[in-house]
């Protein structure tokens, strides 16, 4: 894993640097103190380092897992859309469109029998009946969307295998 980070980074990582990632991504609020005590250096080079992994794009930023089921949000629906045409124009304006809607939280651009994945997040089957009539309906040049609905959650990480 060190090899590969080494050829396609401006940086070297070692263990230290692999480390704090992982420690981060399991806490992203982890104060340096307890960063620094974690890998057995002092405060300011861990302050250091991490500025530098910031710096050099291996942490885009800091975010709170919050329950979608305590905020009324515990429907998660995956949708597979296809679009009628193929254009980089109506891709283009297929993704702005996406990313106006608030409900869709992950979308991915796929290979195979259909364009995009979308991953929603709404209250109940009668919020997504409407988001689907309402938002996604509206959206030009869908030809189709299969919808898959999750029953239970088994494993949910953001964590990069380090």
């Amino acid at each position: 894993m060190e090899d590969f980070l080494e050829k396609n980074s401006t940086i070297k990582l070692d263990e230290i640097d692999l480390r704090i990632l992982k420690l981060l991504q399991a806490r992203s609020n982890l104060t340096t103190k307890e960063l620094a005590l974690k890998v057995n250096l002092s405060v300011t080079p861990v302050f250091e380092r991490v500025k530098k992994l910031e710096k050099n794009g291996f942490i885009k930023g800091y975010i709170a897992v919050l329950d979608a089921e305590k905020l009324n949000k515990g429907l998660m629906v995956f949708c597979n859309v296809t679009l009628k045409e193929h254009t980089r124009e109506i891709g283009r304006q297929f993704v702005k469109d996406i990313m106006k809607l608030e409900q869709v939280v992950e979308c991915y651009n796929i290979s195979g029998d259909y364009d995009f994945l979308l991953k929603i997040m709404v209250a109940d089957m009668k919020e997504y009946q409407n988001f689907v009539l309402d938002h996604l309906g509206s959206i030009k040049n869908i030809g189709s969307a299969h919808s898959t609905f999750v029953m239970g959650e088994i494993k949910n990480t953001h964590a990069v295998p380090i």
